[in-house]
């Protein structure tokens, strides 16, 4: 992954470093598909929790390539599933999520 220099990663966590709602765009055999979700960014990464079995996690599983949208901003990467979001190896984030999510989490 391309790092952003210091003042670009400033702004994108100024930005999107709280819930934010962004656009997640998924493909699944030639057709895309577009989904609101509540997004964290944090050190050129955004996270967001969903149910693991839901439409975009198993698109995700078939085809990695993903898509987002914010107000000024546009991108396009590679998602990857953390696994359960209570789990040892993802204590760290999920304490900054549920801070950054706690009106709904």
């Amino acid at each position: 992954m391309k790092k952003l220099c210091q003042q670009a990663e400033k702004i994108m966590a100024e930005r999107f470093g709280k819930d934010t709602v962004i656009a997640l765009a998924t493909a699944e055999g030639g057709m895309p598909s577009v989904r609101y979700v509540n997004a964290y960014y944090e050190n050129g990464a955004f996270y967001l929790i969903t149910h693991a079995l839901s439409n975009k996690m198993r698109q995700i599983a078939r085809n990695p390539a993903v898509a987002l949208a914010g107000e000024w901003f546009t991108a396009h990467g590679k998602a990857s599933n953390l696994g359960y979001f209570g789990s040892d190896a993802n204590r760290s984030i999920a304490q900054k999520l549920k801070i950054a999510f706690a009106a709904w989490l």
